[in-house]
């Protein structure tokens, strides 16, 4: 591990399902990353919707630190794209929990 006086969790956002027809061209199984607190990283070619990734971004920091117990934001990983055609889900799953310094970040 790092040195720094904190944790935070790498998170991974994959599209677990699609319940209606993709409209914005993404497939079950697309993903992103957001690592080191705040580096969003895409595979080489491919797109994620910025619809869809403004409905998950909210949680984004919440899910990257260790939240109390019973609390539903830790239990629950499943979130949903406002378009209700497609109705596109997505999954965060913690990939990596780093340890980083707090002076370093803002």
């Amino acid at each position: 591990m790092e040195d720094g006086d904190m944790e935070l969790y790498d998170l991974r956002v994959v599209v677990d399902r699609i319940e209606g027809r993709s409209v914005c061209g993404m497939e079950v199984g697309d993903w992103f990353e957001l690592e080191r607190s705040a580096h969003l990283r895409l595979p080489d070619g491919k797109h994620f919707c910025v619809y869809a990734l403004a409905a998950v971004l909210p949680f984004l920091a919440a899910k990257q630190r260790d939240l109390a117990e019973g609390d539903w934001l830790a239990r629950d990983s499943l979130f949903c794209c406002p378009d209700p055609e497609e109705r596109l889900v997505m999954r965060v799953e913690r990939t990596r929990r780093r340890r980083m310094n707090s002076a370093n970040l803002t």
